[in-house]
């Protein structure tokens, strides 16, 4: 891990969405963050103010001494601020206009216009923070959800740091006690130096092992399941989608086949968040247009975590339903037969024994829908133990890392077996060491490094 670095240019981007609100914050970091805020304003000297202090002021054009904004400015000085770096941060008023007034005059004094996650990106290189933490602040803006926000929060925290470094330090000890062995043979047996390193990579492998079982948890409060309402036309799945939504999204009519098109939409259930896709009702057309949507809905059902099967309980089951009953048999699937209110055409068990996976609503009262949640729940997180000290892998490069991780230590016994030498034995039980150290970012390329930070927003 690199230590404070001091050549860095000073970087400045707006950190607040663009638009208009009541303010908007341009952030600089640098070592000449201060100086070139100074050249900017007026009303206080900004190399003389104590740290984490904020002042009233006035930015101008150092050209033509225009007033460009009335604004506070926060000033924290170097090592303790998110880049280790001095940080300033000027509040402006709100508004596209005046905000980037701000900017230019800023970038025209010197400063460098930050590239996506550059904030982000310093506080890992400076020592700040370690990559699993980078990757929660990406997780924590991202988080559509109470409980995605609290997990965020959790490995900001860093508790997989933690966890990782200790593994690390572990497999180093034997590691180092190993070459020991290696170097003075006549203190050690090669007979216990394979049975430590054996005992270590079993110790290690089982811990990985805990680990990955919370990457279901952590990868669906991450990225969210994607879900997908199917069932033939006017069966009611735009109306179970705004139920679930909370919010009238898609259009309901009495009219067959109103849904033409995929529509997509964000909810909220018990803070596991769904992307609902309200699918054109999947059925044998001519119409070219509706044609187009029905394949479209197809697609989606193949790449659904979920899939909700929406059927009509007043209507007789019909050949449409049934071929949707065995095209989404091999899937994670809830039947849902709709429209209670109404007098029933078929019973629950007339479309699958497993009474567990079918349930009865009316989209119109909002009757149900709790038992549809708690479905959810029970099908995702059922099982999934926590890891004691509350480490939780939130993404697909995390889990990959693991994997191979697990696969050298895997390797390491398998050579103990098969009585492979001891030095070539140890080159598998670094390997493992160093993909945990790509993990946490200790032992990461450039290239991983420039393109994980490349998906943040700019100003972060």
């Amino acid at each position: 891990m690199m230590s404070h670095v001091t050549e860095f240019d000073t970087i400045a981007a707006i950190s607040t969405p663009i638009g208009e609100g009541a303010i908007s914050i341009v952030r600089l970091s640098g070592e000449q963050a201060l100086t070139l805020a100074n050249r900017v304003t007026t009303g206080v000297d900004l190399t003389q103010v104590a740290s984490h202090t904020i002042h009233y002021g006035h930015v101008i054009d150092p050209q033509t001494k225009q007033v460009l904004d009335e604004v506070m400015i926060s000033v924290m000085k170097a090592p303790k601020t998110f880049t280790r770096e001095d940080v300033v941060e000027i509040n402006t008023h709100g508004g596209l206009l005046a905000t980037n007034r701000v900017l230019q005059v800023l970038i025209g004094q010197g400063a460098r216009l930050a590239e996506p996650g550059e904030f982000t990106k310093r506080a890992f290189l400076n020592g700040r923070i370690d990559l699993t933490q980078a990757e929660s602040v990406m997780d924590l803006i991202r988080a559509k959800t109470d409980r995605a926000m609290d997990q965020a929060l959790q490995q900001l925290d860093g508790s997989l740091n933690h966890l990782i470094q200790n593994l690390r330090q572990e497999i180093l000890e034997v590691l180092a006690q190993v070459e020991v062995n290696i170097d003075y043979p006549e203190y050690d047996t090669e007979e216990l130096t394979t049975k430590m390193l054996s005992e270590k990579a079993q110790q290690v492998q089982q811990r990985i092992t805990q680990l990955l079982k919370t990457a279901q948890e952590g990868q669906i409060l991450n990225q969210g399941l994607k879900t997908a309402i199917v069932g033939k036309p006017n069966v009611g799945k735009s109306s179970l989608l705004n139920v679930l939504a909370k919010q009238e999204r898609a259009i309901v009519t009495d009219v067959a086949g109103t849904t033409r098109d995929v529509i997509e939409q964000f909810a909220n259930v018990n803070g596991i968040p769904l992307q609902l896709v309200d699918t054109a009702g999947i059925h044998e057309t001519d119409d070219k247009v509706e044609k187009i949507g029905v394949d479209r809905s197809r697609q989606e059902l193949q790449r659904a975590d979920l899939v909700l099967l929406v059927l009509d309980g007043s209507r007789p089951l019909d050949e449409e339903d049934q071929v949707l009953l065995q095209k989404t048999a091999t899937q994670k699937r809830i039947i849902i037969i709709n429209k209670q209110d109404l007098a029933q055409a078929f019973k629950p068990q007339d479309v699958s024994a497993n009474a567990d996976s079918v349930i009865q609503i009316s989209a119109v009262a909002q009757a149900g829908i709790d038992q549809i949640e708690q479905q959810i729940q029970q099908m995702f997180f059922a099982g999934i133990q926590r890891q004691q000290d509350g480490a939780v892998l939130t993404n697909a490069r995390q889990v990959g890392l693991l994997q191979q991780a697990q696969q050298s230590l895997k390797d390491v016994l398998t050579g103990i077996k098969q009585g492979m030498p001891i030095d070539l034995v140890q080159i598998d039980m670094t390997n493992c060491w160093d993909q945990l150290g790509e993990i946490t970012g200790e032992s990461a390329p450039d290239e991983l490094i420039t393109q994980l930070f490349s998906q943040f927003c700019v100003g972060k």
